[in-house]
C-alpha cells in the first residue's frame, strides 16, 4: 500500500491509471517486472493536497480496513507550506510529530503492516536569504527529525528522499527532475522509486 499526498497520487483515480504515473507505479512495475511468478496485490491511497491532519480522518478506511502487508507513508511537505503560510490547515512541526505517532501507533496496534517511512523533501539548495525556498529548507529539518524520530520509535524501513535528491542536485541542475522544488518529473519520481527499491533490499 501507498499512502501520501500528490506526489503519491500522481493522477491516480480510474481504472486505467489506478496506480498513478510516479513513484508507486515504477515502483509496482519493479516489483512485477523481477517476480512475475508473485501474485501481490498494489495498491495507491494517496491523495492530492494531504497533510497528516487529512490522513487522521480516513485512517481507519483507507489504512486499518484494508490490512496491508506493507505500508509505504509519504507525507510532510503539505503540512509544511500550510504552516509557513499561516492557513487555517496549518500543521506545525509539533502537530506533525503527533499526528504521525498517532498514525503509526493505530497501524500497530491494529495491522501486523511492515511500515516505511518516506522522507518528504525539498528540491532545492538555496542559501539565499529571506527566500521562500530558504525558509522552507530550514523549516523541513524539524519536519524531517520528527520523521526520523517515528522510524526509531517504531523500527521501521526508512527511505531518505531528501537526502537523495540533495545528492542529485550536486551533479545536475534540479530541472532535471522537476519544474518546481515540490512535484518531481518522471525522472525525479524515478529517483524516490530507486530508493524506495533499495530499502526493498534491491
Amino acid at each position: 500500500m501507498f499512502m501520501g499526498d500528490s506526489i503519491t497520487d500522481c493522477g491516480r483515480g480510474n481504472n486505467n491509471r489506478p496506480f498513478g504515473d510516479g513513484y508507486a507505479k515504477m515502483t509496482i512495475d519493479a516489483i512485477t517486472a523481477k517476480y512475475p511468478e508473485r501474485k501481490i496485490d498494489f495498491i495507491n491511497v494517496g491523495i492530492s493536497g494531504n497533510t497528516t491532519k487529512h490522513l487522521l480522518n480516513r485512517w481507519e478506511d483507507d489504512v486499518i480496513r484494508l490490512n496491508p502487508d506493507v505500508l509505504s507513508i509519504k507525507i510532510g511537505i503539505n503540512d509544511l507550506h500550510r504552516y509557513l503560510d499561516k492557513t487555517p490547515e496549518s500543521v506545525s512541526p509539533r502537530e506533525f510529530r503527533e499526528n504521525m505517532f498517532t498514525l503509526l501507533s493505530e497501524t500497530k496496534k491494529k495491522t501486523k503492516a511492515k511500515i516505511i517511512l518516506i522522507d518528504p523533501f525539498y528540491m532545492s539548495t538555496s542559501k539565499a536569504e529571506n527566500s521562500r525556498e530558504k525558509a522552507v529548507l530550514d523549516l523541513l529539518e524539524n519536519y524531517l527529525g520528527a520523521v526520523h524520530e517515528m522510524v526509531k520509535i517504531f523500527k521501521t524501513r526508512h527511505v531518505k528522499t531528501h537526502d537523495a535528491f540533495q545528492k542529485q542536485l550536486k551533479y545536475r541542475s534540479r530541472n532535471y527532475f522537476c519544474f518546481e522544488p515540490v512535484h518531481p518529473n518522471l525522472a525525479g519520481h524515478m529517483v524516490i522509486a530507486t530508493e524506495l527499491l533499495k530499502t526493498l533490499g534491491w
